[in-house]
């Protein structure tokens, strides 16, 4: 795959199929999504939110018309760091046949630069516990495992 060709933009509705599937196409996204035709509203009210809100944004990789990857950005300010601004990762995924090639990293990058774009002091992120490896690509890209996240489920 020539990653030179690989472009990025804000994910609109049509692709949402597209989206919801890459999420459920893992070991754990086959848990915790829900791919079915049609769509649960669940997804299209998130979608929407997203898509409304101008601290928010779903981006999707493509090469030529074919999404093959997904990640969504919220940009947050903060009392903490002098009143800063931080970016959150969250959702990254890449199409099956493409994991491994180097496109989760140009998302990544990307994402960088949009937060650095935006005025962000810090870009976080977290990674479940049971994807070692997630962690071990993001030490790669320069994220530092600085802090100990914890999360309740409602």
């Amino acid at each position: 795959m020539d990653t030179n060709q690989i472009t990025f933009r804000e994910a609109v509705i049509q692709d949402l199929d597209r989206i919801v599937f890459m999420l459920s196409d893992d070991v754990l996204g086959s848990k915790r999504e829900q791919y079915q035709q049609p769509l649960p509203e669940s997804y299209i009210t998130a979608f929407q939110s997203i898509a409304a809100d101008p601290n928010n944004e779903l981006i999707v990789a493509c090469s030529g018309e074919e999404i093959i990857g997904v990640q969504q950005i919220t940009f947050t300010p903060f009392i903490t760091h002098r009143g800063g601004w931080r970016a959150t990762i969250e959702g990254v995924r890449t199409a099956s046949k493409v994991r491994g090639k180097g496109v989760g990293s140009l998302l990544i990058q990307w994402a960088i630069e949009r937060s650095k774009e935006r005025g962000c002091h810090m870009v976080q992120l977290t990674t479940d516990k049971k994807r070692p490896e997630a962690l071990k690509f993001y030490e790669k890209l320069g994220f530092k495992a600085s802090h100990e996240g914890l999360k309740m489920q409602l």
